[in-house]
């Protein structure tokens, strides 16, 4: 029999989650086989590796990965691990070379992967030898709208099948300049201790805003923004296990002010950016980019925030108490220095692990986690039964984690499912 992590009871509007699913080391295990080894899991931005020979070191679905651009120019994920006795083959986090070098017994892999250095071949191996076979490991890869992700299952569906309905709001945020997006230069890289389907709930979860993280409400509040209604929007779940928690812009953003304030140059540029996206996309997706932020769950370990800055979130699960999350600033091209420089102090003041919001989060994640521990006899059940009862969902509905929690539970009893079928 599978495990029952969810009750998804819609003739009583009643939602369950097991918590089992937050403690359990074997569910952990299983959580690894049925979804990081089958679904795309985000890698990189392709701004990360804009010249042949770039790379970046990467730990993906708790796999050391190279993330790179070849001298051919394609882009390739590699697996970190010698063909050989198994070492690292690039053990710097960043940089462009032409090749990787196990320092262990010095053989050597062209940055697409190909063996091409064994010392001491001839006289130690047979001529069956063959190097072809013990080639670094390419994993498939496929990149949407600049955005890179990887499977290691090479029978999985396309990249932009699996993305579904969640494509259109990552137009939103790739489409925000004709000149392109890119990611700044620099990692925010932190730890929680909680499990990892915590931060993706966390992330487009608008019911806890207005008491979490009071202490930044009211900052904004005294420097002029009107938040008096809230997180104005709606959450949606989209196919697929993603989900999107979208709200009116400016919304939560610490500027100067109120935009009367602004200068007539700053007025200007602004008034040009919006009249080449109406140019380029039209009044209504103009509007979408300019004048509607969201938070966007792609499943099941990436958060696009397009709200006080673009940002990008992925996280590693390490335990079933413990993961590690990185996070990139993503911005367009063209913008100036004084609109970059804005740009990275809203990614920092709110966003980031010293700023206004994330240590409220992880405090509250972190003792969710501690509160598990009351769990399976006494508190088994955790309810995500906020706004089943209605159609049309506000960001304080818990819609969007049911999303991914029905794609969640879909994938782990997966193979039972498919005997059942077979069975039947």
């Amino acid at each position: 029999m599978g495990k029952t992590f969810i009750i998804d009871n819609k003739a009583e509007n009643q939602f369950l989650v097991n918590r089992e699913a937050f403690v359990d080391q074997a569910i952990f295990e299983q959580e690894r086989a049925n979804i990081f080894e089958k679904c795309w899991i985000y890698v990189g931005h392709e701004s990360e590796i804009k010249n042949n020979g770039d790379f970046h070191t990467r730990t993906i679905a708790g796999k050391p990965v190279i993330f790179t651009r070849d001298a051919e120019g394609e882009i390739r994920v590699l697996l970190n691990t010698c063909t050989h006795r198994g070492s690292l083959v690039c053990r710097g986090e960043q940089g462009n070379c032409k090749t990787f070098l196990c320092t262990y017994h010095a053989w050597s892999f062209k940055n697409s992967g190909e063996l091409v250095g064994v010392p001491m071949e001839k006289d130690g191996y047979a001529e069956t030898f063959d190097r072809k076979a013990l080639d670094l490991h390419r994993v498939r890869n496929e990149s949407y709208k600049g955005f890179v992700f990887c499977n290691f299952d090479d029978n999985a569906i396309s990249l932009e099948e699996y993305l579904g309905g969640a494509k259109v709001y990552l137009d939103y945020v790739a489409d925000q300049s004709a000149a392109g997006m890119e990611v700044l230069p620099g990692t925010q890289k932190y730890a929680i201790r909680a499990n990892w389907k915590l931060l993706g709930e966390n992330s487009i979860d608008g019911y806890h805003v207005g008491y979490n993280h009071k202490t930044y409400l009211d900052y904004i509040s005294d420097e002029g923004q009107d938040i008096s209604k809230g997180l104005y929007g709606e959450g949606k779940a989209l196919e697929g296990g993603h989900a999107v928690m979208q709200y009116e812009a400016p919304w939560g953003r610490p500027i100067a002010k109120a935009q009367e304030n602004w200068s007539d140059e700053k007025k200007a540029r602004i008034a040009a950016k919006r009249a080449e996206l109406v140019e380029l996309y039209g009044e209504e997706k103009a509007r979408m980019i300019a004048d509607i932020s969201r938070n966007v769950w792609i499943f099941p370990n990436l958060i696009i925030n397009d709200i006080v800055s673009v940002t990008i979130r992925t996280w590693d699960p390490v335990a079933p108490d413990y993961m590690e999350i990185n996070a990139w600033a993503l911005g367009p091209v063209d913008e100036d220095a004084k609109e970059r420089e804005l740009r990275l102090d809203n990614f920092l003041t709110f966003l980031g692990p010293g700023g206004f919001a994330t240590p409220d989060d992880i405090e509250s994640l972190e003792t969710a986690q501690l509160g598990f521990k009351n769990t399976v006899k006494q508190v088994k059940w955790s309810d995500i039964s906020r706004g089943m009862h209605r159609e049309v969902s506000p960001t304080t509905d818990e819609k969007q984690m049911r999303a991914f929690w029905r794609k969640y539970d879909s994938l782990m009893n997966a193979e039972e499912k498919a005997v059942q079928e077979t069975n039947a």
